[in-house]
């Protein structure tokens, strides 16, 4: 469910964000609603690759250390692929 959310602008951002959103084809609210959309995307999916990188370089210290498998599901050899500077 969608939910309402009202911000503030000065005139000139504005207008500027008025005529972007025309470009494109939009109201300014779909034109905010897909900038927030696009940064949250972004964020979560730098995280998701970051948590992935951390799992894939600390799993063997973990099953060491734990002495189990506590992250079933973690596809094999990602320990191996998965980048170390991905966050």
């Amino acid at each position: 469910m969608a939910k309402q959310t009202n911000i503030r602008l000065d005139d000139a951002v504005k207008a500027a964000a008025e005529e972007r959103a025309k470009r494109r084809g939009l109201s300014l609210q779909g034109y905010v609603a897909d900038l927030i959309e696009a940064d949250v995307n972004q964020s979560r999916a730098a995280f998701m690759a970051g948590a992935a990188a951390f799992l894939a370089a600390y799993t063997v210290s973990f099953e060491t250390e734990l002495g189990e498998d506590r992250y079933p599901g973690l596809p094999e050899g990602l320990d191996t692929t998965a980048p170390r500077n991905a966050a």
